[in-house]
């Protein structure tokens, strides 16, 4: 296989084919959780995606130093070192946002998607096919963020990007959409149960209707 192929095949599998949220069943715990409007989805995306790039780079780096007996250990020194950064990047630039998020931003730690992937794919290629393989896959579990969370927004509320502003400032205004007054909203859609009922429909959707 050609190394453009290559390529070509870790950002198919990692946006699509074995997109983690819809086949690998990974990173629930946020998904699920703050999928409530669509601003959330795309911040906890890039947040996520941030994170599993440059880990899954600093891994590829350092695979050929690290004992294999300890590489879980310093994979999650390395992922909590960059999560940290992530954090107080945050705090200083989108600190609404931030407040927002809560403790999911500290907890993209222990997810399994940026542990998976150094672990599975990172620890075994080069740096260039590491950071392809973090961006394709952060931007596939961002996706789905996204979609799941406007799905939500607009059965619950009404609108998409809402809450724009958290991340664009007043710029969002620009962006934000509203079904208008008349609309009052399914409650279900924004509470747990339109989460799992939501993230059901599109697995469904992607197996039914895309099968490759």
């Amino acid at each position: 296989m050609s190394p453009g192929q290559s390529v070509f095949e870790v950002i198919y599998a990692g946006l699509w084919r074995n997109n983690q949220a819809l086949v690998a069943m990974l990173g629930m715990c946020s998904l699920l959780a703050i999928t409530t409007n669509a601003i959330n989805g795309l911040g906890m995306g890039i947040a996520a995606t941030v994170v599993l790039t440059a880990s899954n780079g600093a891994v590829a780096l350092t695979r050929h130093m690290i004992l294999p007996a300890i590489r879980i250990p310093i994979f999650v020194v390395m992922i909590a070192s960059f999560v940290t950064a992530l954090e107080l990047s945050m705090k200083a630039w989108f600190y609404d946002l931030y407040q927002v998020l809560g403790i999911f931003i500290p907890l993209i730690v222990v997810n399994c998607i940026v542990l998976g992937r150094a672990e599975a794919f990172a620890s075994k290629n080069t740096f260039g096919l590491a950071i392809v393989d973090g961006l394709a896959n952060g931007l596939g579990f961002t996706l789905v963020l996204v979609i799941l969370g406007g799905l939500r927004e607009l059965l619950g509320q009404g609108t998409i990007f809402s809450q724009a502003h958290l991340m664009f400032g007043s710029m969002g205004q620009y962006i934000s959409f509203t079904l208008g007054t008349w609309f009052h909203g399914a409650l279900i859609a924004i509470l747990p149960p339109g989460a799992f009922l939501g993230l059901g429909l599109l697995i469904a959707a992607k197996n039914a209707v895309f099968k490759y």
